[in-house]
């Protein structure tokens, strides 16, 4: 029995049921990261939020259809790609390629599809015309901004009216805007910067107007799951939200605004302009990845989740009790006939709890309580006896619900995978290394690192999109 689930909606500031009529496909955006630099840990909250959602929404016996973006141009990917003498793609596709591998080793394998703002220029554009048509936009020294006064509901989702932004607003960055929070929907091209000729002028897009252009691209005028982070309710959710139902005419433009807290370090915002970031690579190659996933699921996604090297060792503690409940139950199998106490009814009151759970907003903390309940149960029976009653059954049911939080429990025999891992991880750093060597012109050293690891069987594919790699045994 799944029941009724239940999210909380930024718009509404309340917890909804969630509607759609059964074996409807459900829809779902998620604004991924800005390729500049390293996948840090502050990147992974909103891609576990997705991902968790797409697992319990699929539970319950929805298609979903889940889209991620990358922001692959912007001043600092710019600015990133003259300081290094590359092109921007450059340094977009190194940082793509990162963010994929990282979440690859954690399982995040429930996005559908992962998109680029750049490949979705001719969809932006005429978007911007569109708003242009219907009075909604302006032009300004090149530029094409939103009036946000044109929009009756302009700070619904965030709480802030137009006369508090006004009254708030300190030096505009141009004073002939209409509004302090009109924000650019396409930037004129500038010398040295990248840029499209196109029907609304030679540019680039600003960052608001991506996300909506390539939403409405690819879902049409209404999405049923919008996520983020909560530094992105404003401005960018609130202007999303604006020039998405100014240009189409459509209201609600997301009908379940799913907001995470942010990852802290001392209780400030862990972020890449603060440098006070720790990036995956880092720290899986200390932890496993099943340690990151369970620190992050202990804390309720609306939470902010306090960064230490304690709680991850923690974490590490409490997904090992997991792990030994699991491991001691798949060896009671290799005993004779069943007997003593049966783990039929712990099996199903967990189930029950850990279902209420997650219908709950997704209460992973509580997801988590109900399956220590249900170790803490297989524990207690295999003291009574070495193989309880229902033993399989409760092998398969413990492990379909960890699988449900993307927690992949290992056969002991397996554990020494984890080296395999080690060595692949230990493998990309250097390719990392070779491939800035090649942009630096530095070709006898990044030629040196490429015959070193053909020599421990390592197959390098220089390719036009960057490399491809494998072990010569594969």
């Amino acid at each position: 029995m799944t029941g009724q689930f239940y999210i909380h909606n930024t718009l509404t500031r309340r917890k909804e049921l969630f509607t759609k009529e059964p074996g409807q496909t459900v829809t779902m955006y998620t604004c991924g990261p800005t390729v500049y630099d390293y996948t840090h840990i502050g990147h992974l909250r909103p891609a576990l939020v997705t991902d968790i959602l797409c697992r319990w929404l699929r539970h319950l016996g929805y298609p979903v259809h889940s889209i991620m973006n990358f922001t692959d141009i912007d001043d600092r990917i710019i600015q990133k790609a003259q300081d290094e003498g590359v092109s921007f793609e450059v340094i977009a596709r190194r940082y793509m390629e990162d963010f994929l591998e990282n979440m690859e080793r954690l399982g995040m394998d429930q996005v559908t599809e992962y998109i680029q703002a750049t490949h979705h220029i001719p969809a932006i554009t005429r978007m911007v015309e569109g708003l242009l048509e219907k009075g909604y936009a302006y032009r300004l020294n090149g530029d094409v901004y939103f009036d946000v006064t044109r929009f009756e509901r302009y700070g619904a989702l965030s709480g802030r009216s137009l006369e508090e932004l006004q009254a708030g607003a300190r030096v505009q960055v141009d004073e002939r805007k209409r509004h302090p929070a009109d924000f650019a929907l396409w930037k004129g091209a500038k010398e040295g910067e990248p840029y499209w000729d196109t029907a609304v002028g030679p540019g680039r897009p600003g960052w608001h107007i991506e996300c909506s252009a390539m939403v409405i691209e690819h879902f049409g005028s209404t999405v049923d799951f919008h996520l983020g982070g909560d530094d992105l309710i404003f401005p960018h959710h609130e202007n999303e939200i604006a020039q998405s139902e100014c240009y189409t005419g459509h209201h609600p433009f997301a009908r379940y605004w799913v907001h995470n807290a942010m990852v802290q370090v001392e209780g400030e915002k862990m972020s890449k302009s603060l440098k006070n970031f720790v990036t995956l690579r880092s720290l899986l190659s200390r932890h496993r990845p099943e340690t990151l996933r369970f620190f992050l699921l202990s804390t309720h996604y609306r939470k902010p989740l306090q960064y230490s090297e304690e709680g991850l060792e923690e974490a590490a503690r409490a997904f090992a009790r997991l792990q030994n409940a699991y491991d001691r139950l798949k060896e009671a199998l290799e005993h004779g006939e069943e007997g003593g106490p049966s783990l039929e009814e712990p099996l199903s009151r967990a189930r029950a709890a850990f279902t209420a759970a997650l219908n709950d907003d997704l209460n992973t903390p509580a997801a988590l309580a109900a399956l220590f309940d249900l170790a803490r149960a297989i524990q207690r029976a295999l003291r009574e006896h070495p193989r309880p009653r229902g033993s399989a059954q409760a092998l398969e049911g413990f492990r379909e619900l960890l699988a449900l939080l993307g927690l992949r429990v290992e056969r002991p025999e397996e554990r020494g995978k984890d080296r395999e891992g080690m060595a692949d991880r230990l493998v990309e750093i250097l390719l990392t290394l070779r491939l800035e060597a090649r942009q630096a012109g530095q070709w006898l050293l990044a030629d040196r690192i490429r015959d070193e690891l053909s020599e421990v069987g390592v197959v390098v594919e220089d390719t036009p999109g960057g490399y491809r790699w494998k072990w010569r045994h594969e």
